[in-house]
């Protein structure tokens, strides 16, 4: 079974598999408690492979802390 979209993509988007899993969740609980995504047709049911579904459309990205200033 293929998980989409891979962790070989995501990382290409965010480097860190850390930070990959936070941001993902954290979308996940807004995804739940909102009932609200920001793509059109996702492939997946579940609220975390929404969340990741959205990293790899480019639709959420991630700022690191030291790149705000």
């Amino acid at each position: 079974m293929m998980l989409e979209p891979s962790i070989d993509k995501l990382q290409l988007k965010i480097n860190s598999k850390y930070t990959l899993v936070t941001l993902s969740a954290r979308r996940a609980r807004q995804i739940q408690d909102t009932k609200r995504h920001q793509l059109d047709n996702p492939k997946s049911f579940k609220f975390v492979g929404i969340a990741l579904e959205e990293i790899q459309a480019d639709k959420l990205t991630y700022i690191p802390s030291d790149a705000k200033d």
